[in-house]
């Protein structure tokens, strides 16, 4: 028997005997600095014997048991399932992706049995997580270095993330009582199947994760009882999603939420949220990022306080240069159609100003100003008919409180509150 593998069998009881399972997760990464010398410790005829083998000595009677003959079994499939991976990892002077793959779509669903028939416990969770964790990313990097090859394919990761729903229903449909459920590995599990079904461009799948977990809501600890990180990343994907389907103040809630619990340090993990909490209170607050806040995220800071000073400016034409120039990130973030909508708060405040400036006889102004001012900020002669058209989406909107004279060219606006909820 090599150290290696005695090192992996003593890592394996000591983790057993204090119910640590990080350290017992921590055997199975696949950044696991001995992973190398695991993957020359045995080879294929010997390594299903010389793993049991491993495992029955820490497991022996002159120790006290961790574990019975099934749950030995499994822990064996797990430990050759990985030793396939080191070896794919290890010993070929390039790596395939696909065999890989093989190996650990065969450790997960091995980790998956031991929750369902070897009665692993809760503690045990960091296992799973590991396991689903390195299975979706080794099936990106198979199905991109298809990819490469000119195949259009994303099969690894659909398969992963169809091995990874079962582990999300492994914990969410659980029985055990509350202190040793594995429901407190549900939203890991969740956050690991939001991120795949986004790579996989498949956010209705997302929808019915959201819904299997609503039935299941009364029976689920209270959310603030998870991990704050798993809550944290839950939150943003809710509102993302809410975001994508156009459900703002919805998406608001969410993202606020994600914010707010976000730790202080994590400043990735806040632009990501802010990404889109910004163009959400555009809309549902008419509310613009300040400069404070975005300092400590230079690459937003290039991308919205431009856009910001145009929104209270009134500067159409600048708006419009502005957009244009951060469009492949805008599209990219799925965002540049509500960062479009800033257009009309925009408008807005133009017109408004146009009001300011009238003076006492605010409440009756010419269309002709309203065109003379959109002339100006947009670096285009527009016809007043295409002015009372945007005064009359505006009075829709709600942005403006009046109706047009068309007899007098006209525009009449309330005696009070003629721009409501002006926020910026």
């Amino acid at each position: 028997m090599s150290n290696h593998l005695a090192r992996y069998r003593r890592a394996w009881r000591v983790a057993y005997a204090s119910e640590n399972g990080k350290l017992l997760a921590s055997t199975l990464s696949l950044t696991n600095t001995d992973l190398e010398e695991f993957a020359y410790s045995t080879n294929s005829s010997r390594v299903a014997e010389d793993v049991l083998r491993a495992l029955e000595y820490e497991n022996s009677a002159a120790r006290p048991k961790i574990t019975n003959k099934a749950g030995l079994e499994v822990w064996t499939e797990v430990y050759v399932a990985f030793w396939k991976v080191a070896q794919a990892l290890e010993r070929h002077d390039e790596v395939e992706w696909g065999v890989v793959f093989a190996g650990m779509k065969d450790l997960t669903q091995a980790v998956i049995r031991g929750f369902q028939n070897s009665g692993w416990e809760v503690w045990q969770l960091e296992v799973l997580y590991t396991a689903c964790k390195y299975l979706r990313y080794v099936a990106i990097r198979a199905d991109e270095a298809k990819r490469a090859a000119g195949e259009d394919t994303w099969k690894q990761l659909e398969e992963a993330a169809r091995i990874i729903n079962r582990a999300f229903n492994v914990c969410l449909n659980d029985r055990a009582e509350l202190g040793q459920s594995r429901k407190w590995g549900t939203y890991n599990i969740i956050n690991l199947l939001f991120k795949t079904y986004f790579k996989l461009n498949a956010i209705t799948l997302s929808k019915n994760i959201l819904k299997a977990l609503v039935a299941n809501t009364t029976e689920m600890p209270d959310l603030l009882d998870f991990r704050t990180s798993d809550v944290v990343t839950f939150k943003y994907y809710c509102g993302v999603i809410a975001f994508l389907d156009e459900d703002y103040f919805k998406a608001e809630e969410h993202l606020d939420m994600a914010y707010r619990l976000c730790h202080k340090a994590a400043q990735k993990n806040k632009e990501l949220i802010l990404t889109y909490l910004i163009p959400t209170k555009l809309l549902t607050r008419r509310q613009l990022p300040t400069a404070a806040l975005l300092k400590p995220y230079p690459s937003l800071e290039a991308l919205f306080l431009p856009l910001a000073k145009c929104i209270k400016a009134g500067n159409i034409r600048e708006y419009d240069e502005h957009l244009a120039k951060g469009e492949d990130w805008f599209v990219k973030k799925r965002i540049f159609l509500t960062l479009e909508r800033g257009r009309d708060i925009t408008l807005r405040n133009l017109f408004r100003k146009v009001y300011l400036a009238a003076g006492e006889s605010r409440t009756r102004i010419p269309v002709d100003h309203f065109r003379a001012a959109v002339s100006w900020k947009s670096g285009v002669d527009v016809e007043a008919e295409e002015v009372e058209c945007f005064l009359a989406n505006m009075m829709y909107k709600g942005y403006v409180k009046g109706y047009i004279s068309r007899e007098r060219g006209m525009v009449v606006l309330s005696g009070s509150n003629a721009f409501p909820g002006t926020g910026v």
